[in-house]
């Protein structure tokens, strides 16, 4: 059982390692305010999450896991909160999302 244990924490920590790594380079390559929050905030929340959840596995239940229990509830109320702040913060200050219009691409027509 201790093995299964080691393998399912291994699985989750390694797992939210990639996707940490994923979204720092997604809020680096991605061209502006919106989408870079976009990839911090998803990212961070499932990053986190499964990084702490691997930690749980490996704690056992303590009370530990329930420290590591409530950061995960309190990162996965903030985390999007705090972007969604960000992002109206930008919008009230005059920043508009980078919107890509290509002359080859079919326009939709709208719905009037």
């Amino acid at each position: 059982m201790d093995l299964l244990a080691d393998i399912a924490s291994a699985v989750l920590l390694a797992g939210g390692s990639i996707l940490a790594l994923i979204g720092a380079i997604g809020i680096i390559r991605l061209p502006d305010i919106f989408t870079r929050m976009h990839a911090g905030g998803v990212i961070d929340t499932m990053a986190a999450g499964m990084i702490l959840a691997g930690l749980m596995i490996q704690s056992g239940f303590t009370l530990v896991t329930v420290k590591l229990f409530l950061i995960i509830a309190f990162l996965l109320y903030t985390t999007p909160t705090a972007t969604h702040a960000l992002a109206q913060a930008a919008l009230k200050s005059g920043l508009a999302p980078q919107v890509e219009n290509d002359s080859d691409e079919e326009s939709v027509p709208s719905k009037t």
